[in-house]
């Protein structure tokens, strides 16, 4: 029996009102189950143990990417931009796949247990896997995606400085974090985005929001993404992790579902994605697809009753957020301190002096008004020419723009100050 289904459905997001589907296929990649899955991955991880509201999913932030990139077709479209339709549905399923390579608390996975591969990586070997199901379906939107096609501007529209993923990331963060300053105004940048020689460009009139969004991000980066707590709590999870996978590596038993035990018991890097190893890609994909947040936070509970004092000690501060101490300051901390603290932990019952890295760590943080990777912003002037927005600001300079600011952490335990 064939049941007929209505494909366009429509979706109240808490950001922008209802998101209607734009397309049957669109939603059949949606149903997906690697899709699906983002919904069981909060978009910003730990943060919620500083900013309450902060348990928004990468599902909702998917869909709210796809929602702007249909707003940016429409824009172009109005200005005489040629589309092809199936360029759009391309675009479409590009934006939406962007994440789909995020694991659970995602940076954190990719410094501890995961080698040398990032969210993009796996992001693309979904994306290759997902288009054999398909039959050759996702093939445009692999090109866009990976920045092979020759019309460039549907890559900075997805990896870009001002692409559809850092429009959508950065207004639904402020909304769910409730820090004003990061709230942009997307539709108005949207509406005055354009096309000169396959790149996108902002019409001039456009500038003063960009001026804003480029704050927005500054701004974000600093209250939320590297709010000092936020950088206390995912480097203890990053620990726990790595404790797990070292006495997972050395023979212990430790309690893991299958998949998150996959990856503890084998070494994972860029290689493995590329040709068959010991394992091939496909395995590899079918695994971390299988992972999400419960997967760590449940074997992280479970871990607090175990033999080995590290991954107990630790994992019970992380389940009763007892986060590290952190200080910040603008030059490197000074060895002699470092290692004095790294003294003090050794006090504390079975932790020897190669076991007090766990505990005292130091490291640095970098923060970008610009993304250094992706191209820049140009505004397209009344002239019918195109500059650097540094050239044409009131606001920013290119020393600023390209000034790296980096500040130095420190962590350790609150009980030795």
């Amino acid at each position: 029996m064939v049941f007929n289904t209505n494909k366009r459905k429509i979706i109240n997001d808490p950001v922008y009102g209802f998101i209607g589907i734009p397309g049957d296929f669109i939603f059949d990649i949606i149903e997906h189950q690697w899709f699906q899955r983002l919904r069981h991955i909060k978009q910003l991880g730990l943060t919620s143990f500083v900013y309450p509201g902060a348990v928004h999913s990468r599902f909702q932030h998917c869909l709210g990417a796809l929602y702007l990139m249909d707003q940016a077709v429409r824009t172009l479209r109005s200005k005489k931009i040629d589309i092809s339709p199936e360029e759009e549905e391309a675009a479409f399923i590009a934006i939406l796949l962007h994440d789909a390579g995020h694991g659970p608390f995602s940076h954190a996975l990719e410094h501890s247990i995961i080698e040398g591969i990032n969210h993009e990586d796996l992001s693309l070997l979904l994306m290759r896997l997902m288009n054999e199901s398909f039959s050759g379906k996702l093939d445009l939107a692999i090109r866009i995606f990976s920045g092979s096609y020759e019309r460039r501007f549907f890559h900075e529209l997805i990896s870009g400085q001002m692409d559809m993923d850092r429009l959508d990331y950065l207004r639904r963060d402020s909304f769910f974090t409730g820090v004003i300053e990061g709230s942009v105004g997307s539709d108005r940048i949207i509406r005055m985005l354009n096309v000169v020689d396959d790149r996108l460009v902002v019409d001039e009139k456009g500038i003063y929001s960009v001026e804003k969004f480029l704050v927005a991000r500054r701004l974000m980066y600093w209250q939320v993404y590297m709010h000092k707590t936020v950088l206390a709590s995912e480097h203890l999870l990053v620990n726990i992790l790595k404790r797990a996978r070292e006495l997972s590596l050395s023979g212990k038993e430790l309690y893991a579902t299958p998949a998150l035990k996959f990856f503890l018991r084998n070494r994972i890097g860029p290689v493995d994605l590329l040709r068959e190893n010991i394992f091939t890609p496909s395995i590899i994909a079918s695994q971390f697809t299988k992972l999400d947040d419960s997967d760590i936070f449940v074997a992280a509970k479970y871990w607090c009753d175990d033999s080995d004092k590290v991954l107990s000690d630790l994992s019970t501060r992380l389940i009763k957020r007892n986060l590290f101490a952190i200080e910040l300051q603008n030059e490197p901390f000074d060895s002699a301190r470092v290692n004095e603290l790294k003294k003090r932990v050794t006090l504390l019952p079975g932790i020897s002096p190669e076991l007090a890295a766990y505990y005292v760590f130091t490291d640095s943080i970098s923060n970008l008004a610009y993304a250094p990777e992706a191209p820049e912003v140009k505004i397209l002037l009344k002239s019918g020419e195109s500059s650097n927005i540094a050239e044409v600001s009131d606001m920013f300079e290119q020393r600023y723009l390209q000034e790296r600011i980096t500040k130095y952490f420190l962590c350790y335990p609150k009980e030795c100050r």
